[in-house]
């Protein structure tokens, strides 16, 4: 058919077109894509000698010895950038101790750089948690060039496992409260805290949250203030709330806090009466301060008629006997 070869010959033509004016495109068409700029340099545990994983296998350092053992270990800094970065190291407690506290790490190489963990003779047995800290002024790990390592430490000796809640308050009213509270590890071992939740009123159970496991961890002497959101507390009741937290190793504790919730109605109501009836009291007594003993004002005794004047001398003798002493004298 005629048209068949006046399409093929306007196509090439097209397609030669957009190469001549956009060589640019066509070029990185062409070209393999390149490859991602390395990352900044970091630490992390150095690869062991076979019985110790590798640094890929060491997200943190395990170390475990009894009071007074001085234990080894190395931090390996990868600077796979084009320019050298110099890196200073400590300990975020005293047992940690560094061969070197400044490292200069030179272009695309790794340096492993050896410290101790001296434990105190006198050191309580359990967990004492640790972090190896490295900072430089070019880029790393982060914006600051800060980059750091957690460090388990155990101490061999009997453990203890001891969680308290404590400060238990609600707060607000309402459409909403919230439930204060405060954890603290009375142990020795590092904890992570369970909770559970329940509050019962005057009407039965208003809320029941059943035990899961809290965000975060409670090292020894640690404490944390949380919260527990109350979507629907009851409007009128008075209610008992009660959260029990739980750990591994046996850890438990529980405590209570009182919430009343009224309206403001029913508070108001039984106060607007007993303020009236304390005011008519008072005004009661004022009127009857005000007429006097006697019952009327400025007046006498009840049934006397002449204003309350007390009859004197002989005046104040009994009729009947005046009378019969004035017979007496009329016979003699």
């Amino acid at each position: 058919m005629p048209f068949r070869p006046r399409t093929a010959v306007s196509g090439a033509i097209l397609a030669t077109a957009a190469v001549l004016l956009c060589p640019a495109a066509a070029a990185a068409a062409a070209r393999p894509a390149a490859a991602p700029a390395p990352p900044g340099w970091s630490a992390a545990p150095a690869p062991g000698d076979g019985a110790t994983p590798s640094a890929q296998d060491r997200p943190y350092f395990y170390l475990e010895g009894s009071p007074g053992t001085v234990m080894n270990d190395r931090l390996s800094l990868r600077n796979p950038t084009g320019r050298a970065v110099t890196v200073r190291l400590r300990g975020s407690g005293a047992w940690i101790a560094f061969a070197a506290k400044e490292v200069t790490v030179p272009p695309r190489t790794r340096a492993a750089v050896p410290f101790t963990v001296t434990v105190p003779r006198d050191a309580a047995p359990g967990d004492h948690p640790a972090t190896l800290v490295a900072t430089a002024a070019g880029p790393g790990r982060g914006a600051a060039g800060r980059d750091t390592v957690p460090v388990h430490l155990r101490v061999s000796g009997p453990v203890l496992a001891a969680l308290t809640v404590e400060n238990v308050s609600v707060r607000g009213r309402g459409e909403a409260a919230v439930i204060r509270y405060t954890l603290v590890n009375r142990g020795n071992t590092v904890l992570t805290p369970r909770l559970a939740v329940r509050a019962d009123g005057l009407f039965g159970p208003v809320l029941r949250r059943g035990v899961r496991t809290l965000p975060g961890r409670l090292s020894p002497g640690q404490s944390a203030e949380l919260t527990e959101p109350w979507a629907d507390p009851p409007g009128l009741d008075a209610v008992e709330v009660r959260l029990t937290v739980t750990a591994d190793g046996g850890a438990h504790g529980s405590a209570t806090a009182s919430y009343t919730a009224l309206p403001w109605g029913v508070v108001a109501g039984p106060a607007f009466l007993l303020a009236a009836g304390a005011g008519g009291l008072v005004i009661v007594r004022r009127r009857r301060r005000a007429q006097g003993p006697g019952g009327l004002r400025g007046g006498g005794p009840v049934g006397s008629a002449d204003g309350g004047k007390r009859p004197s001398g002989r005046q104040a003798a009994d009729p009947a006997v005046e009378l019969a002493s004035t017979g007496s004298g009329a016979r003699s």
